[in-house]
Parts: C-alpha cells; sequence; structure tokens
C-alpha cells in the first residue's frame, strides 16, 4: 500500500520557531500516526535561500522569465551558485536534525520503509518555507520512490461527476515565446497517447477564457514567459498578460468539470501558486526560480515519457527532476527547479485516471432559463432630491474616496503601479544627449575575444576578469598621457597585479586622479569584495546600488556607514568620488548642512525619507536620493578598449576626447552579470551595463552643480492628500454636474468630461515631471474615477415609479 506523508508547518516565525505536526497512514485512508514536535527559531534561514536565490540568478541563464541567451562562462560565479546551494542545502538538514524535532525525524524514519512509494506534503501557509528545497533532505535520501509536494494549510475537495474519456483532453497555451523555444514544448505534447489536444498560440485574453469555458479539460498546459512581481503573471503574446485572478472564473468552472493537473512549463512559478491553490486545482506543477529553456524542455519531455507509460504522477515527477542532474554542469541547481504543489484533499491523478474520467455534463435545456422582455411600464423620472442634497452626497463621497486611497497607498498597495507609471514617464522625456564631459572605454566580448588572442592572463586567484593586468597597465599609460580630470575603474581587483607588471603597481599607487570600487554588501553570508591592490582609501568608492523589489534601479546612493564586518569600508560612492574630483577643479568643495544632507556648491542633495513618493516603507539608510536619469539613449561618448588601444585614433582626436573628462572604465558584455533593471528597459538585452549606470549618477551630480538641473523632488505627505482629494472633488463634481439628465448625450459628455479630465492630469504630471517633480498620478486618477464612478451610481439609483393607468395620457382602454 502506498503511504501518505504529511508535514505540517504552522503556528510561528523563523524567529521564534514553528509547531509541526506529523501524519503518517495509508494513501486512501486516515493517518494512522499522528505526533507533534517543534522546529527551533531559525532566523538565518531565510538568508541562505535569499543568498542562494541571488547567487542563482547572478547565472545570468537564458530563462522563461525572459529572454536572450546568455552562456555560463564566469566560472567564479557558477562556483558561488553551486557553494551557496551546498551551504542551503547543510543548513536545512541540520535544522531538521535539532533537538526540538528529533521525535519527528525518528518516527519518520521508523515508519517508512525504503520499498514503499510514498508521498509527501508539505503543507504550511509561509510563503518562504513553501520555496525551500524540501527534496534535499537526508531523510528522503532513504526513499528512492517517493518525492515532496507542498500545500497551503487551507484546501476542499471540489466534487465531480465519474465518466470516461475516449482521450485525455490537453488545453495548451503556448505563451508570449520571445528568445525562447516553445515549439519542442509543443512537439512534446503532440507526441502523447490518447490524447486530444487544443492549442492557444499566442492567443488574445479573451480566446483563453472562451477556451477553458467551451469544454471539459483534463490538464491545462502553458509554455512561454512568467515572472512574480506583487503576483504572478504569465505572458500571452507580445501585448498581453495575466495574473491568475483574471482567470479566476474560468479556471474555478474547469475544476469543477474535471480539470486535473495545471503544468506551467515557465519561470519563477512559486509567485502563481497562491491563487492557483485557492481554485482548489488537484495537481499544479510549477518551476521554483526562472528556469533555462533547454531545462524546461528536458523535465517535459522525460515527465511526460513515464506519465503517459503509466508511472505514477508523483514518481513521474522524482524521474524527470532527478534527470535534470546531467544538465548542471551548464544549468547549475537545474533539478532543483520543479516543484510539485498538492491539494492534499485529491488524489493524484495516473494517464489512466484520466482516460476514464468523466467531466461534468453540460447543463440541461431545461435547466436554462430565458426570460422574455418585460412589458415596459410607463415611467416618469423620480422626484430628484435638491441640488444641494446631491451637491453634499458628492462632497461625501469625495472624502470618503480620498481617505481610502490615502489609506491604502500608505499600505504600499499602489506602490508598485507608481513605480510602473514612473518609469514609463521617465521614457516619454525629450532627449537631453549626452553628457559632454565624460567618456566610457568599454571592454565588450569583442575586446576580451582579443585579450585572450595576445595571450593574457584573464584569469586571478581562480577568478574570469574582463581587463588584465597588461591592456590595463596599457591604458592607464594613455589616459595618464592626455590628462582627464578623473579616471574610474569600475572593475573588481581584490588581487595584486602579476609579477610581471611591476610598472602597473606603480602607476596604481601614485595616479592621484585614479578612482577604484569596493563592494560594501550588508548581510553576514557576503562581506563584500576588498579595493583594489595599490589604491589608496582615499581614491576608493562603494559601488553598490540600491534597487527596488522589482530590481529596478531607481535612487543613487551617495555615502552610508558600512558595517565593520565589510571588506569595503569607503564611505562615499564611486559616482561621488569621481564627480567630486571633477568640481574640485573648479574651487566647488562638499559639505553638510545641519540635517545631515550633502551639499555641493549651491546645491543640497536632500536625502529620502522612508516615505518619498510612490515608496511606502522605503529603507532610507544612507545618503539617498532619486535617480534623476539623463534622458539620451547614449549617456557619453564611448570607446571600445581594442580601438583605443590598437593606435588608430588621432592623437588629436584622443586630446579632445580625454582632457578634462571624466573616464570610466567598464564592462558591457553581455556574457557580465554587471547589469541592471532601470526605468529604461526591464528585459535582458535593455538592461544597463553597470558602468552605464555609474556614468549616469557622475552626470546627475555634475549637471545638478554646474547646470542647475533639477533633482527630482517630491511633495510632503499633506500636499499630497490635498492633491488627491481635489481630484477625488473634482471627479464628484463632474460626476454629479452631468448626472441631472439620463439621456444617451448626457452619458457621452460625462465620458468625454472624465478622458479629457484625465488627459489633463497625465499631461500635467509628466510636465512636472520634466521640471523634476515626481506627482501622484496613480491615486489622483483613481480618486476622480472612484469617485466620479460612486456619485454617479448613487446618483442615478434613485427608484422610478409608475403613473397609474388613469393618469397616464398614453393608457387606453
Amino acid at each position: 500500500m502506498n503511504k501518505l506523508v504529511v508535514l505540517k508547518l504552522s503556528d510561528g516565525s523563523f524567529e521564534q520557531g514553528f509547531s509541526v505536526t506529523l501524519q503518517i497512514g495509508d494513501e486512501v485512508a486516515r493517518p494512522t500516526i499522528e505526533m507533534t514536535g517543534k522546529l527551533p527559531p531559525a532566523p538565518e534561514m531565510p538568508l541562505y535561500y535569499s543568498h542562494w536565490q541571488s547567487s542563482y540568478k547572478r547565472l545570468g541563464l537564458r530563462s522563461r522569465l525572459s529572454a536572450p541567451p546568455v552562456q555560463v562562462t564566469n566560472v567564479s560565479v557558477a562556483e558561488d551558485c553551486h557553494n551557496a546551494a551546498k551551504m542551503l542545502r547543510v543548513r536545512l538538514n541540520t535544522w531538521l536534525r535539532s533537538e526540538e524535532f528529533r521525535p519527528i525525524r525518528e518516527t519518520w524514519l521508523e515508519q517508512l520503509s525504503p520499498t514503499e512509494k510514498i508521498r509527501v506534503i508539505v503543507q504550511t501557509d509561509d510563503r518562504q518555507l513553501q520555496r525551500f528545497p524540501w527534496h534535499l533532505l537526508d531523510m528522503m535520501e532513504r526513499y528512492p520512490r517517493a518525492e515532496i509536494a507542498v500545500s497551503a494549510p487551507s484546501y476542499r475537495q471540489v466534487r465531480r461527476l465519474p465518466g470516461h474519456n475516449p482521450a485525455v483532453n490537453i488545453l495548451a497555451i503556448i505563451g508570449n515565446s520571445a528568445g525562447i523555444n516553445t515549439q519542442a514544448d509543443r512537439e512534446l505534447l503532440e507526441q502523447l497517447p490518447d490524447a486530444d489536444i487544443t492549442f492557444l498560440v499566442q492567443p488574445e485574453r479573451q480566446e483563453v477564457t472562451n477556451q477553458l469555458w467551451a469544454k471539459p479539460w483534463d490538464i491545462l498546459f502553458f509554455a512561454g514567459h512568467s515572472i512574480t512581481e506583487a503576483t504572478g503573471r504569465i505572458y500571452l503574446n507580445d501585448n498581453d498578460s495575466l495574473t491568475i485572478e483574471q482567470l479566476k472564473y474560468a479556471l474555478r468552472k474547469a475544476v469543477e468539470r474535471g480539470l486535473k493537473l495545471a503544468i506551467f512549463n515557465s519561470c519563477d512559478g512559486m509567485g502563481l501558486a497562491p491563487e492557483l491553490a485557492d481554485l482548489h486545482i488537484p495537481q499544479i506543477i510549477l518551476m521554483r526560480e526562472p528556469v533555462p529553456d533547454q531545462v524546461a524542455q528536458e523535465f517535459l519531455k522525460a515527465f511526460l515519457a513515464d506519465f503517459s507509460q503509466g508511472e505514477s504522477f508523483y514518481l513521474a515527477v522524482r524521474n524527470a527532476r532527478e534527470r535534470l542532474q546531467g544538465l548542471e554542469d551548464r544549468f547549475p541547481c537545474a533539478s532543483w527547479l520543479p516543484i510539485i504543489c498538492q491539494n492534499p484533499a485529491e488524489l493524484p491523478p495516473t494517464w489512466q485516471t484520466l482516460l476514464g474520467q468523466t467531466p461534468l455534463s453540460s447543463p440541461s435545456p431545461l435547466s436554462t432559463s430565458s426570460s422574455l422582455p418585460a412589458p415596459l411600464l410607463p415611467t416618469v423620472p423620480t422626484t430628484p432630491t435638491s441640488r444641494r442634497r446631491q451637491l453634499t452626497i458628492a462632497l461625501a463621497l469625495s472624502l470618503l474616496t480620498t481617505t481610502l486611497i490615502t489609506g491604502i497607498r500608505s499600505l504600499g498597495w499602489l506602490q508598485n503601479a507608481e513605480l510602473q507609471v514612473f518609469d514609463q514617464m521617465m521614457q516619454w522625456r525629450p532627449s537631453e544627449g549626452a553628457d559632454p564631459r565624460l567618456l566610457v572605454v568599454t571592454i565588450d566580448d569583442n575586446d576580451i575575444a582579443a585579450q585572450r588572442q595576445r595571450q593574457e592572463s584573464l584569469v586571478k586567484e581562480g577568478k574570469t576578469v574582463s581587463l588584465s593586468d597588461r591592456s590595463l597597465n596599457r591604458l592607464l599609460a594613455l589616459l595618464e598621457t592626455y590628462k582627464p580630470r578623473a579616471i574610474g575603474l569600475d572593475l573588481y581587483r581584490d588581487f595584486p597585479p602579476e609579477p610581471n607588471q611591476p610598472e602597473l603597481l606603480s602607476r596604481l599607487q601614485r595616479l592621484p586622479n585614479l578612482v577604484g570600487i569596493c563592494k560594501v554588501n550588508f548581510t553576514r553570508l557576503d562581506p563584500g569584495i576588498k579595493p583594489p591592490t595599490g589604491v589608496a582609501s582615499d581614491r576608493v568608492g562603494f559601488s553598490d546600488f540600491v534597487d527596488d523589489e522589482d530590481g529596478v534601479v531607481r535612487r543613487q546612493l551617495l555615502f552610508m556607514q558600512p558595517p565593520s564586518s565589510s571588506r569595503c569600508q569607503a564611505k562615499y560612492a564611486f559616482s561621488f568620488h569621481l564627480a567630486y574630483r571633477y568640481l574640485q577643479a573648479q574651487g566647488i568643495q562638499p559639505s553638510f548642512t545641519a540635517d545631515g544632507n550633502l551639499q555641493l556648491g549651491q546645491q543640497v542633495f536632500y536625502r529620502l525619507q522612508s516615505r518619498t513618493g510612490g515608496y511606502q516603507d522605503l529603507d532610507a539608510n544612507g545618503g539617498q536620493v532619486l535617480l534623476n536619469y539623463r534622458a539620451t539613449s547614449t549617456i557619453a561618448e564611448q570607446v571600445s578598449l581594442t580601438t583605443l588601444l590598437s593606435g588608430e585614433l588621432d592623437p588629436a582626436v584622443l586630446q579632445e576626447a580625454i582632457r578634462d573628462r571624466i573616464v570610466l572604465i567598464g564592462v558591457t558584455a553581455r556574457e557580465s552579470d554587471d547589469r541592471w533593471l532601470t526605468p529604461y528597459g526591464k528585459q535582458p538585452q535593455t538592461q544597463m551595463p553597470g558602468v552605464l549606470v555609474q556614468a549616469q549618477m557622475i552626470s546627475q551630480i555634475l549637471s545638478a552643480v554646474l547646470e542647475q538641473r533639477p533633482l527630482l523632488w517630491v511633495w510632503s505627505p499633506w500636499q499630497e492628500i490635498v492633491w488627491i482629494g481635489s481630484w477625488s472633488l473634482l471627479g464628484g463634481f463632474l460626476a454629479w454636474q452631468f448626472s441631472q439628465s439620463t439621456d444617451r448625450r448626457s452619458l457621452i459628455r460625462l465620458i468625454g468630461g472624465f478622458g479629457l479630465t484625465i488627459g489633463c492630469l497625465v499631461g500635467g504630471c509628466f510636465y512636472l515631471l520634466i521640471q523634476g517633480g515626481w506627482i501622484p498620478l496613480v491615486p489622483a486618477t483613481l480618486g476622480l474615477l472612484l469617485t466620479g464612478g460612486s456619485v454617479a451610481a448613487c446618483l442615478n439609483a434613485q427608484p422610478t415609479r409608475s403613473l397609474p393607468t388613469h393618469l397616464d395620457p398614453s393608457f387606453r382602454s
């Protein structure tokens, strides 16, 4: 008899520990063993997972989260991922070997036999625990026929009628596949025996909904891009994306009519899991993190082969998952990615039970009611309330809406929407052209290849670097000749120069205008990166960026106090050091105001607060300002390393390009992990190299001090509340004004009035953004629409009265 093991983790946190309940029993019977225990506090566990997650994402693998290809050639990055994975596995097993958990562990090992088929369900509502790689437990190693799933603590069984299918009905949605090969997924599905497959290729939203309602389905399959933001989102085509909430009713009906299995062969599926579980789908297969294209295909191929040939669902998943280990030389931790989300009230299907399942029959025609149009009763308009009373209603609803929007905004529920709109408006701004004070020396894939052809070493202390000692020495010698104001080396060099390059060490030590970088980091797991050997501490700046929850860099960190455990003790940013050296030549010195704000000349850089603009709970430590990106496709003139060292450029050209400028040296190669999401690009092909982000930050400082280009500013919270309230009042006034009559022309005027008002609001906010003002657009728009809609609905909801027939002049006896 197959065994079912349920491990419930509840009533706690990583800081307090978790209560544990273990249930063991036969697959189709009540548990015969139940006992309770505890997992001790382990606040470090989320940090270990986060460290592995970030190191995994730094691999830059081509995934179904986003497109273009990046081969894992940075050995140190891959090793970091393997080390982080090993550390997470060790810490997870150490946690489950604790004394408090020992009775649970011993009962597990005593009651389960290695020869049994075992389903293990980890049941918890903690999102972090659901993500943990439970298949790595050493308790699982002795059970070759066991597999683990995760489940929410709340679930129920959806009743279905039994029946017989001539084939397994599969709805396959092939979504946005830019940069990935979903054709392979389709070919694998087409090879399934006894399957009736309907393909929707890059469909519109309405097509997906219509098909889910059209007939009973056994399996729902999705291949394409997906991403977790505030919630999980799948991309149907180039323009349309969906959350599960937007498919709720169609999916609920599909479950009632027999849907047994949903497979999302796409990235970061754990963001989809909570809403899918709320629909009580029996079984779901997801990917824990961004999944490389080949990994997704190999998993699907192995799973479908085993499952369609009669293997049990759980073992088919385990076999397919373990086969991915063969790809881990190219795709580290590939076998970690697939995960089952189980509804504990349901038994997992087999291919045979899917064929034996009959979906709910269509409703009987007799049960479908149709109604004839009711005869029109002669009516007259209701007696209107006084206009004063209507205006009072509009004012009250405006105040209520303003309070509601301000409340949900303060909780951060609008933050993501406000940041997305901010990014869009940043892209709309007119071009400002390149900053003439900067020159960027780029190191791209061709430059790296050229160094290798010259037999220059690009491996330092086991790490792969992008610039050899020899090329760096030649480059610095060339730049020194043309006297730039500052040279910024945006490359980590926490190792000494080669013994055969003594001139390089001397040059690093004596160049007064050369600035290097180090990395601070704030986690105990990563103490940061040391400064370059030979560069004095007063010529070193930290390279750390502050990005938002969606990974986008919208802020600039000017200064901070590094933790004592960090290898980098620089207090000022790399961008500030370079800008300061440029301004110093013009007699401008930095100082601090009484409030601790940095001042350069007449320009004060006001530090961000925890509530700033669209941010509602910002970590505002250090000296942070909003980053007002220069609106241009090219922030500065660029020249490649190979071109600069080739001697092909005329000395006069070099003199003009270098003298009295800030020269930045950094990597722009595609395989580099120093690429960042910005308001101008969130896909891999549009991400900005770190050296260009540094150029943007330097340009912001110089432009603000020398040209009075505005820094981004926001209103105080009370000013923003008044702003939101004003637009709510305007929405109520418009609805009150146009709701006095109920004819069609009045409705058209109402819609037109609101459309024109929204256009003016967007245009005004955009104009102010060009002037540096980030004004609340999303809350104001919501206030306008919600108040207008509620006032219109309230004023037009008055009941109508039928005239007695003997008073109705149109009535004929």
